[in-house]
């Protein structure tokens, strides 16, 4: 069975929204996300629909070279999947893009965080919560708390990543920083978002 890579984006996008979530964790990164695309075209994640209202939020599929992302600190991970892990994740994507308009942000989440209380709601989630729940539904990673308390920063520490960029991500696009250079990977259809 051939290997894949799975990429995880950590990002800080420095909008008031973003700078306020850091100043309460005191992290480097406050947005994850996550690529089947070494050159990230095509990241998904839950966030902002519409990106001059951070409370309209819901199942994204992320354009990182532009708006919210065209100043955006990132560190760019990635892990090796197999092609069982793949095809459950992209089902798994599959059913939340079929049934997008029924889910939204897990704002009431964020809180749970800060009071390290788990809030699950049905059809809901926080970016990092979402990415944990992909990791862990897909049996990449389980994780040793509930996914409802996931942050960037603890998906960061799991040590089952690789770091493969860390920088500006306009660099990452225009200095020729492609990880496709480095690593093969597996390119799923970009959803229809």
């Amino acid at each position: 069975m051939n290997e894949k890579k799975l990429y995880i984006l950590l990002t800080d996008t420095g909008t008031v929204f973003t700078r306020l979530i850091k100043s309460y964790t005191k992290k480097p990164y406050n947005h994850a996300s996550i690529s089947f695309d070494p050159q990230l075209v095509n990241a998904y994640s839950f966030g902002r629909k519409k990106p001059r209202n951070p409370f309209i939020g819901g199942f994204v599929q992320e354009n990182l070279r532009s708006g919210l992302f065209k100043h955006a600190s990132a560190a760019i991970y990635s892990c090796t999947v197999n092609e069982d892990q793949l095809q459950k994740i992209n089902a798994y994507l599959q059913k939340i893009e079929a049934e997008k308009e029924q889910y939204r942000y897990n704002f009431l989440g964020l809180f749970g965080v800060i009071l390290n209380k788990p809030i699950n709601r049905e059809k809901a989630f926080f970016c990092s919560q979402f990415v944990a729940s992909v990791l862990k539904e897909c049996d990449i990673l389980d994780f040793p708390k509930p996914i409802s308390l996931i942050t960037p920063h603890d998906i960061q520490e799991t040590g089952s990543f690789q770091l493969v960029y860390k920088g500006k991500l306009v660099d990452f696009y225009t200095d020729g920083n492609h990880i496709d250079i480095m690593e093969p990977s597996f390119n799923m259809a970009p959803l229809k978002i």
